[in-house]
């Protein structure tokens, strides 16, 4: 039962020194890589996210040695850049990578055949137009869930010309 809590110091130190070395590779990886690496998530960035946390967690507690860890660490942040780079010079790519952003709510409708889609209510809705403290429905021209799950609500008006909305399909 004593192994359970305490093997021994060296031990405690290879971990301590480990967490130490992996914290700082990791820091300076994700600094090199850009801010890409620490933008809100969309599923892509969620999936190295992830990887990035169960390779540094697998270091420290010396599931593999540093420099297998490292090694790792240092792939994925290239896949990441390599497949981000990819998803911006083809349009192809860049659906297949990122999902597109929907439209929920246009013109004081709920768009249903959406919001069954991404599995999102009424109340959702009406409670990310709240958070915009826009207080009538008919004040909003619509409300699109983006790429990351996040809500953006879009306010009407009377101004011609482009709009955010000019990416979204319908």
């Amino acid at each position: 039962m004593e192994s359970l809590f305490f093997k021994d110091w060296i031990s405690v130190i290879y971990v301590i020194i480990c967490a130490v070395i992996s914290f700082i590779t990791l820091f300076v990886f994700i600094r090199i890589s850009g801010k890409r690496t620490l933008a809100k998530l969309n599923a892509f960035d969620f999936v190295v996210t992830v990887t990035l946390g169960s390779t540094l967690s697998s270091m420290i507690l010396r599931k593999v040695p540093l420099a297998e860890g490292i090694a790792g660490l240092l792939v994925i942040i290239l896949l990441q850049y390599v497949l981000a780079l990819m998803a911006k010079k083809s349009h192809k790519m860049e659906k297949v990578i990122n999902s597109s952003p929907t439209l929920v709510f246009y013109n004081g409708q709920f768009l249903q055949e959406a919001m069954d889609k991404e599995v999102i209510t009424e109340e959702e809705i009406y409670a990310e137009i709240r958070k915009y403290r826009i207080h009538k429905l008919e004040d909003v021209k619509a409300v699109v869930m983006e790429l990351n799950g996040e809500f953006t609500v879009v306010k009407k008006s009377n101004s011609p010309g482009a709009t955010s909305l000019d990416d979204i399909k319908s």
